[in-house]
């Protein structure tokens, strides 16, 4: 079985002409059913790591901080010696700095007694306490190796890290599944770890499908539109940390077609196509997906992104070169087997449509095929800043522009038409105002889901 496809649950929900559209929690329902993770594993250094998914537990192997030490630039002193109302009077008997112990000439301090200590040195035995700088006066009528510490100033145990606070040496650190963040490298070099555990990445190949699309370099012509697609899809994957595999343009001439689907499949986990998905396409890309595979096409009841494929797609071993394979402007890589088939997301044409349904669908299907453990990030509330018209009955995903209020609070306004061919809509929002399912229409005020693209347009 191709790694991240799971056989067992390829039973996709069909439908008849005469049969309701399918909900989008029922779409990522099935998908989640349809992939698995990829299991092959790779040992990385730190700098190559980032954004791969954690395919191990990382166990601390120390103590993180390894000492109690200072949180501030400051003095300590023994906790025990502040009383409630009273302010207190210190002798300052030495220095502790950064990154070595601190040893006093006449031995362990005394009551009535304080280290002056730098941020991260290490807390001499015995105390537990430490007030910074800022907080401190020199005593009355005498130097500066006095300080007076003013009433209520501060509690016992202060501004002072406990050894282990971070992290306990044994206790895990990071989990499997976690994607590696620049905050988890840190944490994994915190630890003295040269190398991670990783999950290889995933290998998507990616086409679009039509005689009416134009590859860059072409010149125009009556009826063609340039492809955007691609640029989008390719955008999309790459800030996922995928492996893109870029097949280009391919003809509706079914040689083409299935010299892409062979190839895609025998290289890649998974594939994506737009185009060529909807009920009544007049080009060869539905039926080759029927002959190549086990593929459903669903009516989504959603706007944009009505029509979708699902499934997956036979391979056939190769060792053949795949540049180009009857396609236009594609990159050339070399063939290398992955099993028997690759998990197939058919897109619909639309440029806005293409991308909706990646960010609902694809790219959570894509994480857990990665090995990911993310949970779907959470939607947020903002106030709707217009009325906008909402059958029930259907998800609608309105591109939007998410801002911050005066009072804190978030506002959300659409970015103009909200045709899935309107691309620039789409570059000018900053998320989507997702209005789900059984909701009717907005008032202005109301207050609405939005989803965050975070980086990932």
């Amino acid at each position: 079985m191709n790694a991240g496809l799971n056989t067992d649950a390829m039973t996709a929900p069909t439908q008849g002409p005469e049969q309701q559209p399918m909900t989008a929690d029922e779409v990522t329902a099935f998908l989640s059913r349809l992939v698995t993770p990829v299991q092959e594993t790779q040992e990385l250094p730190l700098f190559e790591a980032l954004g791969r998914v954690l395919a191990a537990d990382v166990m601390s192997p120390l103590d993180v901080p390894p000492h109690d030490n200072s949180a501030m630039d400051g003095y300590a002193f023994a906790g025990s010696q502040l009383a409630a109302g009273a302010a207190l009077e210190l002798q300052v008997v030495g220095t502790a700095l950064a990154g070595k112990a601190w040893q006093g000439a006449s031995g362990p301090v005394k009551p009535g007694q304080c280290v002056k200590i730098m941020t991260g040195a290490v807390m001499p035995a015995g105390l537990d306490t430490v007030v910074p700088q800022e907080f401190t006066k020199p005593c009355q009528g005498q130097g500066s190796d006095c300080i007076t510490i003013a009433a209520d100033t501060l509690r016992l145990g202060d501004n002072r890290r406990l050894r282990g606070e971070d992290l306990a040496k044994g206790r895990p650190a990071l989990r499997k599944g976690e994607l590696l963040t620049p905050a988890r490298l840190g944490l994994a070099a915190s630890l003295g770890l040269k190398t991670l555990s990783t999950f290889r990445p995933l290998r998507v190949a990616y086409f679009s499908t039509g005689d009416e699309i134009l590859s860059l370099g072409e010149p125009p012509r009556e009826g063609a539109v340039y492809d955007s697609n691609r640029y989008t899809v390719f955008g999309l994957l790459s800030r996922l940390g995928c492996q893109v595999i870029d097949l280009g343009v391919v003809r509706d001439d079914p040689a083409l077609l299935e010299a892409a689907f062979r190839t895609a499949a025998t290289q890649a986990d998974a594939i994506i196509t737009s185009g060529g998905v909807s009920v009544g396409e007049a080009d060869h890309t539905r039926t080759m997906m029927k002959k190549l595979g086990d593929v459903a096409f669903w009516r989504i009841a959603m706007r944009p992104g009505r029509p979708m494929a699902a499934g997956r797609i036979s391979s056939k071993k190769s060792t053949e070169s795949a540049s180009g394979a009857g396609t236009t402007d594609s990159f050339s890589y070399e063939k290398e087997s992955t099993g028997d088939g690759a998990v197939l997301f058919g897109l619909p044409g639309n440029p806005v449509a293409v991308m909706v349904t990646f960010l609902a669908f694809v790219r959570p299907a894509l994480l857990r095929m990665m090995g990911a453990s993310v949970l779907p990030a959470p939607l947020l509330r903002a106030r709707s800043l217009e009325a906008i018209r909402k059958k029930p009955g259907r998800t609608e995903y309105q591109r939007a522009w998410v801002s911050t209020a005066a009072d804190g609070s978030l506002n959300v306004k659409t970015t103009g038409s909200q045709g899935s061919g309107v691309l620039r809509s789409m570059a000018e929002a900053n998320g989507l105002m997702v209005l789900h399912h059984g909701q009717g229409d907005v008032a202005a005020g109301d207050e609405v889901d939005v989803m965050m693209f975070d980086g990932a347009i």
